[in-house]
């Protein structure tokens, strides 16, 4: 069996029903894992779970939202119920908005970081409770290049992620000698149907693309091997990391 194998594991991926969390689900299931992929959407959430039982992976549908204890809860508890343990829960739920920052509303501040930060707890503190009380439990989260350096008018966003990179270090020192590896991916830019046209047709998109060595936006899938490492037992002595998948972006100086 490979060390990257997942099969026999159970994975959950918060905001695993579009973008970069569904690309994981599928990749997850693909390496063998049995996923449950939960997001605000009912009708998302049943769209991923039969994609995932065509791949021939149990699943359920259960929708969440990370603002919401209890509904973290009620998707933790539904899967314990069904599968009798959580090996790997991937942290997916973001929200941004683009404003100047001197005149940036305080609800939009805060409604930013309850979701990308404390949401991010909330699902870490959820299911890293029974994977403590096992002593087996694989975390990761879903960082950004803005956990590292600054983008025009997303301050909110940028100082969520920089703490999701703090809080993932956090907890890897607190958790690791108890068996959960806390980990997290920094994906670049990605092309998604949310951000097709600005990547493509304004100069906000050059300029990464400039920036971005490799030549071009990342594709979702591209990001499935990362997860798969830091999910499996090939990443057994990986605790406290961010990995990023940039296409060379962070060691981007001059590129003509």
């Amino acid at each position: 069996m490979s060390i990257f194998d997942l099969t026999g594991k159970t994975a959950v991926v918060v905001g695993g029903t579009s973008g970069i969390g569904y690309a994981l689900a599928l990749g997850l299931a693909r390496a063998g894992a049995d996923v449950v992929a939960s997001s605000r959407g009912a009708e998302q959430v049943a769209a991923a779970a039969a994609a995932l039982r065509a791949l021939g992976r149990r699943t359920l549908s259960i929708p969440s939202d990370v603002t919401d204890r209890g509904s973290l809860l009620a998707l933790r508890d539904g899967v314990l119920a069904e599968f009798g343990k959580v090996d790997i829960l991937v942290n997916c739920a973001g929200i941004t908005r683009r404003a100047p920052t001197l005149d940036f509303p305080e609800t939009d501040w805060n409604r930013i970081l309850e979701t990308n930060l404390t949401g991010t707890l909330r699902a870490c503190q959820v299911f890293g409770e029974p994977m403590l009380e096992r002593g087996y439990g694989r975390i990761v989260n879903i960082a950004s290049l803005s956990t590292f350096v600054a983008f025009y008018e997303v301050a909110a966003y940028a100082a969520s992620k920089a703490a999701v990179g703090s809080l993932t270090r956090s907890l890897a020192v607190e958790w690791s000698r108890r068996g959960v590896l806390v980990n997290a991916i920094a994906p670049g830019v990605f092309r998604t149907d949310l951000n097709a046209s600005l990547l493509d047709s304004t100069g906000r998109g050059q300029e990464i693309l400039l920036r971005t060595p490799i030549g071009r936006f990342g594709r979702t899938e591209e990001l499935v091997g990362a997860a798969i490492y830091l999910a499996s037992d090939a990443a057994s002595f990986v605790a406290g990391e961010i990995l990023t998948v940039d296409g060379g972006y962070l060691a981007s100086g001059v590129n003509q």
